[in-house]
């Protein structure tokens, strides 16, 4: 079982660096791709895809910034649609594959319960995880 995105598995993080493409605009990783998401301001959406600034700098931005209609109804499919492309480009395809069929959670101690399991309590639903392990399959059964 993977537990948490730390250490050998840190690739599994929506921080790693990878080309992430929505709505015609190219961002660095799943969470400066995801972040930009929340907001239809075309200045947030490039904020959010320069080079040279960090997922951690995007994700704490987010908190100020007004979401879209129906963010919560659209938050799932955006993340999808993220680990989908980043988990189809190399190395990330192969080190994904490598996992064979382990249990992927993402652990943190953050008390984040939606996308991951918090390991203070070890409560939480795991979406990330689940959409990891949903893509691995997905591209298990296209070899």
């Amino acid at each position: 079982m993977i537990k948490e995105f730390q250490g050998e598995f840190r690739w599994l993080s929506n921080f790693a660096p990878c080309i992430i493409v929505l709505n015609d605009i190219e961002y660095p990783s799943v969470e400066h791709a995801y972040m930009s998401a929340k907001s239809d301001d075309p200045a947030w959406k490039h904020y959010c895809s320069k080079l040279n600034v960090t997922a951690g700098e995007v994700k704490r931005a987010s908190r100020g910034v007004k979401f879209v209609d129906g963010w919560t109804n659209k938050k799932l499919d955006i993340m999808t649609e993220c680990i989908k492309q980043k988990f189809n480009q190399e190395p990330y395809k192969s080190k994904l594959i490598d996992t064979g069929d382990q249990h992927i959670q993402e652990g943190n101690m953050w008390d984040d319960k939606y996308w991951g399991v918090c390991l203070k309590t070890n409560k939480g639903e795991n979406h990330l995880g689940e959409l990891i392990m949903m893509v691995r399959d997905e591209i298990s059964h296209q070899l």
